[in-house]
């Protein structure tokens, strides 16, 4: 199998769990994943939070981790990338406000390279206009942003995750073994045991 080179997109207080658990799942299985977050060069970090579900109406917020950048965001070509990873959190709202994240989302939606997002990380696909016709799931707070930007929300178990076309989405880190396991087969990759 070629290793694939793929782009992970973060910002500061991205969810902890889906930034680590994917960034390693990848490496391990032998991917280059460039970290990347605009205004932050390689050796800078992003703080992250932890949700968890408690038994509230929503997830509760902690402090994480500190996240090591790997890549410059102005220095990276997209071209030269052949997928991209965008975990939720609260980074996703800001960071669709950037509109060098708005070219390199349609830059990959439009190349038809693998995309996976999780929880928020809709937002970030839903601002760039790239959900069309798309199933997609998110964090349930998203639905209104996904249905408005044309997507057909998938209403799934916090433990599923989605594939449509190039896409595949899930609720929240509950489902990373559902939505690493299909972003791993878009991309082709091959695990023997």
């Amino acid at each position: 199998m070629a290793a694939k080179n793929l782009l992970l997109l973060v910002g500061d207080f991205v969810e902890d769990y889906e930034t680590m658990v994917p960034y390693q799942a990848l490496l391990a299985v032998g991917h280059n994943v460039h970290a990347v977050c605009p205004d932050k060069k390689a050796g800078d970090f992003v703080a992250t939070a932890i949700h968890d579900f408690e038994g509230q109406q929503t997830y509760t917020e902690k402090p994480g981790h500190r996240f090591t950048i790997t890549h410059d965001f102005d220095k990276i070509d997209a071209n030269s990338y052949d997928g991209l990873v965008i975990p939720g959190g609260r980074a996703p709202e800001y960071l669709r406000l950037n509109e060098k994240v708005i070219e390199l989302v349609r830059h990959f939606a439009k190349a038809k390279k693998p995309i996976a997002a999780v929880c928020h990380g809709a937002q970030i696909l839903a601002a760039a206009g790239v959900l069309d016709g798309v199933r997609c799931s998110a964090y349930p707070a998203c639905r209104p942003e996904v249905e408005l930007a044309g997507g057909h929300y998938a209403d799934i178990a916090v433990t599923e995750a989605v594939t449509d076309r190039n896409f595949v989405t899930a609720p929240a880190w509950p489902a990373h073994p559902a939505w690493i396991s299909q972003y791993l087969k878009l991309l082709g990759t091959q695990i023997s045991l």
